[in-house]
């Protein structure tokens, strides 16, 4: 089973690579870093009913790679990534099976989580509401807001998971503004707070299955921007840049190895 997990994840950060050379796209770091924590979140963690929503969703090539491998789409419209007439847009698109809801536009998806969570709770339904955010997307005053009100009403069934990579667009996010100490932040809210490896898949599941039975749970997994690909690890350009011939043969070495 190990095995098995590990080669499916190898062949999702592949197909990152090879979509984000043959579509010249961006955000291909943003990607790699949440590649363990959609995966456990598709493999081992959605029931029927449970929403999940991808707050940073620049990161959306992960995502698709990721439902790909689940079935939610085929090979055909993975491989349309990046091509005319494609539903596979750069940012998450609702329109693709698989994906509930559009984003791109930061801070947006953990409001609309929170909006969806409340509602399950007004019509007692048990279904739970997952959403995966950047640790960029906690410069802003809605996110904080969110996890106030999420708090205060004792929002249960939100599950927060935050992409602690330590990099956002233009630099490390300790330089643009200081975050830490978060778990005490979130604590201070009335959070149940877990923090762990986001690249390690027993690690996550567990964290991710602690969600409290009165307080909204939030995950702070310590992820590795670039993750897999030693010369993009840690390496803002690759916020932005997509691999060359040559580099996309030498990543795809490192990630297959």
């Amino acid at each position: 089973m190990i095995k098995k997990n590990q080669k499916i994840i190898q062949r999702i950060r592949s197909n990152i690579l090879k979509l984000s050379h043959i579509a010249k796209s961006s955000h291909i770091g943003s990607s790699l870093s949440i590649v363990e924590i959609l995966f456990v979140i598709y493999f081992n963690i959605l029931k029927k009913g449970d929403r999940f929503i991808l707050s940073k969703g620049h990161a959306a090539l992960s995502l698709y790679c990721t439902i790909y491998e689940k079935g939610f789409i085929n090979k055909k419209t993975l491989n349309s990534y990046g091509k005319n007439n494609t539903k596979l847009m750069a940012h998450a698109s609702h329109k693709v099976n698989g994906v509930n809801f559009s984003t791109g536009s930061l801070w947006h998806g953990l409001p609309v989580a929170l909006g969806k969570a409340l509602y399950f709770k007004s019509i007692k339904k048990k279904n739970k509401v997952f959403v995966l955010i950047s640790d960029g997307e906690l410069n802003e005053g809605t996110t904080w807001e969110s996890l106030l009100f999420a708090a205060h009403h004792k929002i249960n069934n939100l599950i927060v998971i935050l992409d602690n990579n330590k990099f956002q667009s233009l630099g490390k996010v300790n330089e643009i503004l200081k975050l830490e100490p978060l778990k005490k932040k979130f604590e201070s809210f009335g959070i149940k707070v877990h923090r762990c490896d986001g690249h390690n898949l027993i690690s996550l599941k567990k964290a991710i299955s602690k969600s409290d039975h009165v307080k909204p749970t939030l995950i702070i997994a310590d992820t590795i921007k670039g993750k897999g690909v030693s010369f993009m690890e840690n390496n803002i350009l690759w916020h932005y840049k997509n691999p060359d011939k040559l580099q996309l043969e030498k990543a795809l070495k490192e990630i297959q190895k």
